[in-house]
């Protein structure tokens, strides 16, 4: 398949996801393509929006960033759920299961809006 060469809004939007994922967690793009075994080219085309990607893509390189895949697909800047999850995904993991706790309590005694 022909590279694109004009990103698609949400590959754009995806791409610029796993930048900020790979940077923040201080890999470079060549890091990232030896931890999911995807090219550095084909990840620089995902980065740019200008490649497609498949959910077993998603999966590879959620593994290599050691988060789970749906973190990939939250947006924090689209909407409160989302910060939410972004946020509960930098709590450390010892203090997971608390927060979750939390939340189901809160949720259980307040009706959804």
């Amino acid at each position: 398949m022909p590279r694109r060469t004009v990103a698609k809004p949400f590959c754009l939007k995806v791409g610029a996801r796993i930048r900020e994922l790979r940077k923040e967690h201080g890999k470079s793009l060549q890091d990232l393509a030896d931890a999911s075994a995807i090219s550095k080219g084909h990840l620089s085309s995902i980065e740019q929006g200008l490649a497609a990607i498949t959910i077993e893509t998603v999966e590879r390189i959620a593994r290599a960033l050691d988060i789970p895949p749906y973190c990939v697909m939250t947006f924090p800047a689209d909407d409160e759920v989302n910060r939410i999850a972004d946020l509960a995904r930098k709590v450390p993991k010892g203090e997971r299961r608390k927060l979750r706790k939390d939340l189901e309590a809160r949720t259980a005694r307040e009706p959804s809006k």
